[in-house]
């Protein structure tokens, strides 16, 4: 595995795909957030509201992208988030977690990030700084 600090822009970390997105996930994650907005667990609440089905917490997606920098917190650590929620994610779709190195600063490295569904289209995207331990 590369170091952070040794990357060049342009570079890519290890992409990471979800597993399809399943009710279960959906209910843990409305328990640990304290978010029990109906449409994230039950079908009936989630057409009530005009939705086609149950959709995932835009928070959770956005969330499981720190994924992407696990392996590298002993460099440092996950400084700020700026995310654009584009698409609904919905039981069973497959999330892909992309970043691409976009700016390398002496103690900080900026990131373009991307949730993908197995449709192509992105379910958010945005940017992380990354915070490098001097």
């Amino acid at each position: 595995m590369n170091r952070l600090i040794d990357l060049k822009k342009g570079d890519t970390l290890s992409e990471i795909q979800l597993n399809p997105v399943s009710r279960l996930d959906l209910i843990k994650y409305a328990g640990a957030s304290g978010d029990f907005n109906p449409i994230h667990t039950i079908d009936k609440e989630a057409t009530k509201a005009g939705l086609p089905g149950i959709i995932a917490h835009g928070m959770w997606t956005m969330g499981n992208l720190s994924k992407l920098f696990t392996p590298y917190l002993e460099e440092g650590f996950i400084q700020d988030y700026k995310i654009r929620f584009a698409d609904m994610v919905f039981l069973d779709d497959v999330i892909t977690l992309k970043a691409v190195l976009d700016e390398v600063h002496e103690d900080y490295l900026n990131f373009d990030v991307v949730a993908l569904k197995d449709n192509g289209k992105a379910a958010i995207k945005g940017q992380v700084r990354f915070k490098v331990y001097k």
